[in-house]
């Protein structure tokens, strides 16, 4: 009992000593989410789903708010690259195996996860393929790769994908698409484009949407963009208030907990990040 009081206060003591910025922390996240690169809660649930990117196993983790696992779920799906996780109105998730570091993959997909497998070990997916409209070289010139993503998001029966960056000064450009969110095969429809900043830690690395659907959320190492007053479903459009974090880690995911509190998780990486935050609006 004296060794686990021990502990806890030593945890308690490290926290306090890092300062986090403006983010709140809430717990450390366990080993097995060292690389956790999607990060989403459900409304009126107890858990926010996560998961890992590439060369980890492919897994859905229920976390507690406090950064516990209380269940894994085993996909039966390819870990390609799985960079974000969305849910729809009704509570089934979504997996963007859409990572495409070096502009070359073929195979982008959006796995399906419906939502009677959330209280099961096993669960079944159903594929969601897609092309990018203006990409017909794989991969092609280093000036032109602009087609990997890391975020997405669920809206009024459709997915908008935010692509990453990989051009040398241009990191923070990120593109819209837009695609049914059902089982299928399609092209993406492009719906906009955004310019974060030029320096590495300013591309795009995780995305989502209020449930009221009037705030957007994009994250980078460097800030938070939160759209407004946008058009339609150009959600790069309108007003943009840039939060600086002044917490720097690499910050791989984000979510809405209710429509002025975010979410947002970091991967473990040269001794800082691997944590659960929280951020006030």
């Amino acid at each position: 009992m004296i060794k686990k009081t021990f502990i806890f206060f030593s945890f308690l003591i490290v926290c306090n000593c890092q300062n986090f910025g403006q983010l709140n922390m809430l717990g450390d996240l366990p080993k097995v989410l060292k690389e956790v690169s999607g990060t989403e809660f459900v409304e009126n649930s107890e858990v926010i789903w996560m998961l890992n990117d590439s060369g980890n196993q492919p897994k859905l983790y229920a976390v507690s708010k406090k950064g516990k696992i209380k269940k894994e779920i085993y996909v039966k799906a390819k870990n390609h690259d799985w960079e974000d996780l969305t849910s729809d109105d009704e509570g089934n998730l979504y997996i963007g195996d859409f990572g495409n570091n070096n502009n070359k993959r073929k195979n982008l997909t959006i796995l399906k996860v419906d939502k009677k497998y959330l209280d099961k070990k096993n669960a079944e997916v159903d594929k969601i393929e897609f092309k990018y409209p203006n990409q017909d070289k794989f991969p092609p010139k280093k000036k032109d790769r602009f087609f990997d993503a890391e975020s997405f998001f669920y809206f009024n029966n459709n997915l908008y994908i935010f692509t990453k960056s990989r051009v040398k000064k241009k990191y923070g450009k990120t593109f819209l698409y837009k695609i049914p969110a059902k089982k299928g095969k399609y092209t993406a429809q492009l719906i906009g484009e955004y310019d974060n900043c030029d320096d590495l830690e300013c591309w795009i690395t995780s995305a989502d949407i209020s449930s009221d659907g009037k705030a957007v959320v994009l994250l980078s190492q460097k800030n938070i963009l939160l759209f407004s007053d946008f058009k339609n479903d150009n959600f790069l459009s309108g007003k943009v208030r840039k939060i600086k974090l002044t917490h720097r880690s690499q910050k791989e995911g984000i979510c809405f907990k209710d429509n002025k509190t975010l979410l947002i998780t970091d991967e473990s990486a040269h001794g800082s990040g691997g944590n659960l935050y929280e951020l006030k609006l």
